[in-house]
């Protein structure tokens, strides 16, 4: 939605306001106006964008636009050259499959759009807001500071990874025969995603790292998750180590949920806004949700967002029986070091945008936000710190490589070629039918 408003922009057209995937695992129907406050986007970007929110009639008739695929990691130039002379000639576009369409690296102002997009034009609905509210007051009511844990673990995310926890045959089954839904998956490869840290920590690998990272066991953990896979069994040790367990189910009525209940966006949305205003906000993985709330505590002031480092601390899960708790919570701070959520751990320029949104951030001149890192413990960070994060440097003209869920799902699709004439799909290319995301 950010990244249409900005291709609109540089396209210089009226922008039909986003219809929202309905075809998903999730299978939600939820319309952008049943999650966001159409009219504030509409009238917030004004000076920046016409929007309207459908198209009108072509005389008198319903008005078909061209449908069209646009690269990956279009950049400025890129939708002015292969988009611009299609939108001239047919005059209405539906640019199709819209993630990561757009480039990380824009010019200042088309990045600082971005932010005017996301932080101000883009919010929820009042009845979203008024019950995400009321969740975060009666956490408070429970206790003054508490984590907010996005626990990515249900059974589509873990049959699309294909990752293995452990479960036997009955787990490969059942996960398989989700899996069986997205026909242009690869073949799994369990033990070599986890080694590349591209399996969500389990529940209990998730508490032991916040355990090792000095939580105690009476801190309040506000879980944000749908279904997870093996239910109360999967969620035991993560309860045993910090008892005081809540999530919306929990905090909130079975009757004040219902408006929402059967939507999965807008019980999202509320897992959102309390995620947002935790004063630590804990993920099991590294996917769009994250990377959002990351950026939005960026740049709302401050406060910390971690990630875990799955590429170290999958050897150290596997060894920890041959360890001592002390060593184990040693290893563990070590190498979570650059993924603990600092203010300045991303340099300028570096990582996903969206995650850290540093064009549009001032800093009053001469005031420090954190202590300056030692020249070791900034080698340390440069070679190992940002698995997940960092972007090559400017004179490689690829950019970041985007977590599982992006680079491996969102795009089953090839690109099409860098000619303007393959710019029109005539028929459409093969592609996962059902998209998966955050």
């Amino acid at each position: 939605i950010v990244d249409s408003v900005v291709a609109a922009y540089i396209l210089n057209a009226t922008l039909v306001v986003p219809r929202l995937d309905q075809r998903s695992y999730w299978k939600d129907a939820s319309g952008f106006a049943e999650i966001f406050n159409v009219d504030r986007f509409i009238s917030s970007l004004s000076r920046d964008v016409k929007i309207i929110k459908e198209l009108p009639l072509k005389e008198g008739k319903p008005w078909i636009p061209r449908r069209m695929a646009v690269p990956r990691k279009c950049n400025e130039r890129c939708y002015q050259t292969r988009v611009l002379p299609v939108l001239t000639k047919k005059q209405a576009i539906e640019l199709r499959k819209f993630d990561y369409r757009l480039s990380n690296r824009l010019e200042t102002d088309l990045q600082k759009l971005r932010c005017r997009v996301n932080y101000h034009a883009l919010t929820f609905t009042d009845p979203i807001l008024d019950m995400g509210k009321l969740l975060v007051e009666r956490m408070r009511m429970k206790v003054k500071h508490f984590i907010a844990l996005h626990l990515r673990f249900e059974p589509d995310m873990l049959a699309f990874t294909g990752c293995y926890y452990g479960g036997g045959d009955k787990e490969r089954r059942e996960l398989g025969k989700i899996r069986r839904r997205w026909k242009a998956l690869h073949a799994s490869n369990p033990e070599k995603m986890r080694r590349q840290g591209r399996c969500p920590l389990t529940p209990e690998e998730i508490g032991l790292m916040l355990r090792a990272l000095g939580f105690g066991s009476d801190v309040h953990i506000y879980v944000a998750s749908g279904e997870v896979y093996g239910g109360e069994e999967t969620l035991a040790p993560l309860k045993a180590l910090f008892p005081n367990f809540h999530s919306k189910e929990t905090i909130a009525t079975e009757a004040e949920l219902a408006p929402f209940s059967s939507f999965s966006s807008r019980m999202a949305a509320l897992d959102y806004i309390v995620c947002d205003e935790s004063d630590v906000f804990v993920s099991n993985n590294n996917g769009n949700m994250v990377r959002m709330i990351a950026g939005r505590r960026r740049y709302f002031g401050h406060k910390p967002t971690i990630r875990p480092n799955a590429k170290k601390l999958y050897k150290l899960f596997m060894a920890r029986n041959n360890m001592t708790w002390e060593e184990f919570a040693t290893n563990v701070q070590a190498f979570q070091v650059g993924f603990m959520g600092a203010p300045k751990e991303v340099k300028p320029g570096r990582g996903e945008f969206h995650e850290n949104p540093t064009s549009c951030i001032c800093e009053t001149e001469g005031t420090e936000t954190i202590q300056k890192e030692t020249q070791e413990e900034d080698h340390e960070n440069d070679n190992n710190g940002r698995d997940t994060a960092e972007v090559n440097d400017e004179q490689d003209p690829i950019e970041e490589d985007l977590d599982w869920i992006e680079d491996d799902y969102s795009d089953n699709i090839k690109d099409l070629p860098d000619t303007d004439s393959n710019v029109l799909t005539k028929q459409e290319q093969p592609e996962v039918e059902e998209l998966f995301s955050d």
